[in-house]
């Protein structure tokens, strides 16, 4: 329904700037709990009585001020508008429908553009020992509930993954390793609808950056795996992969996995040659698997910050 600027606003559209869980969206599906890709967890605004054609400044503010909250926060672009008195004609204002469609997308595309986040560590494992096979390290971060962890999402939180090794064993593998993650790797965020790696380099062997947690199962899937492009050593790997413990909407667990593979070939030691040779030529570093929560935080419109709640190891091995 088209709505122009001026016309004495109705209860029965009011409720519709409010409330519709249909495209055009509500406030409150987008803003409010929602479902799927829709919602940050804000307080609902309430409707009003249908037979009720009187509109209140108050309740008008209200709709206009909580848009200008979201707005704040997706630093989206959308009209300026002035509060209303009591007193005043309640009019509908201009662009209301346009500017709701618009938070609406921007919500459902994972608040991209947010920049209220803060960081917080919410866990780090690292193998006993060096290994000479395959390491293999999981964690988890749990949301107190699904709607919590579909509006940190949504708000454009993410699950940043930060690898790296323990340097001092094999100089060789100790550069390979350092090579895959700490500048390859770089930090690989997990966001609403996809993913990204700052690092840079090396052979990109398995590309899964165009998914993230609401792409995510209860099956692992690959979210980046790495190959090195140092000779000697092209079939050592790093692989992150990820899942949830239940489809989105139901899951509060994400759990990383992170896959390091020494397939190449061995040195000898040879007793006597020392001079340059590392005294553990066989061994690869221990792995270090880090994640950290980016989470979105109060400080541009929405009422607080939404945070994972708590974190765990879920296996650590090395051989």
């Amino acid at each position: 329904m088209a709505y122009l600027a001026g016309d004495t606003i109705t209860a029965a559209q009011y409720n519709v700037f409010v409330n519709n869980s249909s495209s055009p969206f509500g406030y409150n599906h987008f803003a409010g709990t929602g479902s799927g890709a829709y919602g940050l967890g804000q307080t609902h605004i309430a409707t009003v009585t249908a037979a009720d054609n009187t509109i209140t400044a108050s309740q008008w503010n209200t709709l206009l001020t909580g848009m200008d909250n979201i707005v704040n926060h997706t630093n989206v672009s959308a009209t300026a508008r002035t509060s209303v008195t009591a007193g005043d004609t309640i009019a509908i204002k201009t662009a209301v429908e346009t500017d709701l469609a618009t938070l609406a997308t921007a919500v459902e595309g994972g608040s991209t553009s947010a920049t209220a986040l803060g960081t917080n560590a919410v866990g780090s494992s690292t193998n006993s020992g060096t290994w000479n096979s395959t390491s293999t390290i999981e964690r988890s971060v749990t949301f107190a509930n699904a709607d919590t962890m579909r509006h940190f999402f949504n708000a454009g939180g993410k699950i940043r993954i930060d690898p790296s090794c323990t340097t001092g064993i094999d100089g060789s593998k100790d550069d390979v390793f350092d090579a895959l993650t700490t500048t390859a790797t770089g930090n690989l965020d997990i966001g609403s609808k996809t993913s990204t790696r700052s690092g840079s380099g090396e052979t990109l062997t398995t590309n899964g950056l165009s998914l993230g947690f609401h792409d995510l199962t209860d099956s692992y899937q690959t979210i980046l795996k790495l190959t090195s492009d140092n000779s000697g050593y092209t079939s050592n790997t790093v692989e992150y992969q990820a899942k949830l413990d239940a489809a989105v909407g139901t899951a509060t667990v994400m759990t990383i996995k992170m896959i390091s593979t020494d397939a190449a070939a061995d040195d000898t030691y040879t007793s006597g040659n020392t001079s340059g040779v590392p005294s553990n030529p066989n061994e690869a570093p221990r792995m270090t698997l880090a994640l950290i929560e980016v989470h979105p935080t109060g400080d541009q419109g929405l009422s607080g910050a939404i945070q994972v709640a708590s974190n765990a190891e879920v296996s650590n091995s090395a051989s």
